[in-house]
């Protein structure tokens, strides 16, 4: 569940966690006990670029991000604008750079941000000048980039395979098994 509804935004009584029948049967939800209204936790949806820009794929870095990862221009889609011109502004607003031929590669779950990820391959045109939200880009041939087991990595992979590239997955590390915990809860 969502913790950052904590109060109901008609009547600001505090939420509760109420399970309720619905049509799939019984589900927990964040509920009003006053008023009954429902905070429905729908994923929301967020739009991801493979940015081909002069036979190179685009990858940048976002400012907020520790460390050197780069990724996929990325971004939330605004009420009133397809999915297509939501990567296109996206891209616009983020690298500068002409979006002019958009093509969907697949839509994936990105679970741990309650998103779900509209991927798109863009052939681009213009001049790089990077948005403020972005501290560094850089270019890598097909065969040279490398994928993230998460999210929009999965969506890159695809577009590789489907250029005939078998996609290289870079490893992440993973934090050590606390041993005072159960077995059923450290990760393997």
């Amino acid at each position: 569940m969502n913790e950052a509804y904590r109060y109901c935004p008609v009547c600001s009584t505090p939420l509760a966690p109420v399970t309720l029948l619905e049509d799939g049967g019984p589900k927990e939800r964040l509920r009003c006990p006053a008023c009954t209204w429902t905070h429905w936790n729908n994923p929301t949806p967020v739009l991801a670029g493979v940015v081909e820009y002069q036979g190179q794929i685009l990858l940048a870095r976002n400012a907020a991000w520790e460390g050197k990862m780069y990724a996929l221009i990325t971004g939330f889609m605004e009420a009133g604008e397809t999915p297509q011109d939501g990567i296109a502004r996206e891209i616009l607003e983020e690298t500068n750079l002409q979006a002019r031929e958009i093509h969907l590669i697949g839509v994936y779950d990105f679970q741990r941000m309650n998103q779900v990820i509209i991927a798109y391959h863009a052939r681009c045109e213009g001049e790089v000048k990077l948005s403020l939200e972005l501290v560094d880009y850089r270019l890598f041939t097909p065969d040279k980039v490398k994928c993230w087991p998460a999210g929009t990595g999965y969506a890159l992979a695809d577009w590789l395979r489907s250029r005939g590239h078998e996609p290289q997955f870079i490893e992440w590390a993973r934090p050590s098994p606390d041993p005072s915990a159960p077995p059923e809860s450290r990760i393997a």
